[in-house]
């Protein structure tokens, strides 16, 4: 037997149809407002460096140890800089988080971070929509931002899946780095220290510092036997995967040195 064909529906008018028309305006209105009374309002560390006068990378840098220490739970993300359209980290604080960190950075300032947290609230305030087209508009807006933060959410999924199909415990920054496409391996560790996180002894024997110890770095420790017959203790740095993260963040910014063959991609050898 053949299907029957679909049923028109009748086309309503009238009463009906406005009270169809209110019906569906206030599921839409409900949905708006449950999505924006759900959103978080955050500050940006390069906001908090310009309302304090201070450098971004000093403000990421106590955003980091604060972090560490487990007093604040920012968020370390991505943006991608206006005018040269590469991507670096900043941290993501909420309000309390925020006014720690300033208080660690500059007391002075916290009055002027509590003044800026009172417009972004009053900015951010919900506002419900009066008309239909108003929830119409507001309903896209929120649809265009969800899949902007959806795609952000993928392409961190990939960054991860990717880290952790090239990291494994005990590996060296030089190990990590050949993985890495186009990664100029010989001139990694001099990268890291200058970023501090490593220092050549007095033999010349590159060494974790305090400030990457634990954070990115450890030593793993081993005796080397001389040709006198004595022992000598050797330490090689070691990779966390906190380290592993961070250095992976540096190779998708071209913030590790690179080789002048490389051909551009971000790729990874297993």
């Amino acid at each position: 037997m053949g299907q029957s064909p679909e049923k028109t529906k009748p086309r309503v008018t009238g009463w009906r149809a406005y009270r169809g028309l209110a019906y569906d305006m206030g599921v839409i209105m409900t949905e708006l407002t449950l999505n924006i009374n759900h959103g978080t309002l955050t500050m940006s560390s390069r906001e908090i460096a310009k309302l304090t006068g201070r450098r971004h990378d000093q403000v990421l840098r106590t955003a980091r140890d604060l972090v560490a220490q487990g007093v604040t739970q920012s968020v370390e993300t991505l943006y991608v800089h206006e005018q040269n359209g590469q991507r670096y980290p900043e941290h993501r604080l909420n309000k309390r988080d925020s006014l720690v960190l300033v208080a660690r950075l500059s007391p002075e300032f916290t009055a002027r971070i509590v003044d800026r947290w009172q417009e972004l609230e009053t900015m951010h305030a919900p506002a419900v929509p009066r008309t239909l087209p108003e929830a119409l508009r507001l309903a896209a807006d929120l649809a265009e931002k969800n899949a902007r933060l959806e795609l952000e959410n993928q392409q961190r999924e990939q960054e991860i899946r990717a880290l952790q199909n090239l990291f494994s415990p005990g590996m060296t920054p030089t190990e990590f780095a050949k993985r890495l496409n186009g990664v100029n391996c010989m001139k990694v560790h001099h990268a890291l220290a200058r970023r501090r996180w490593l220092y050549r002894d007095v033999r010349g024997a590159w060494r974790v510092t305090s400030y990457a110890r634990d954070r990115y770095l450890t030593e793993r420790q081993s005796n080397v036997s001389r040709s006198d017959g004595s022992v000598m203790l050797c330490s090689t740095p070691v990779l966390l995967q906190c380290g592993a993260a961070r250095m992976h963040q540096l190779y998708l910014n071209r913030e590790l040195p690179m080789k002048a063959s490389w051909d551009g991609r971000f790729t990874h050898d297993k």
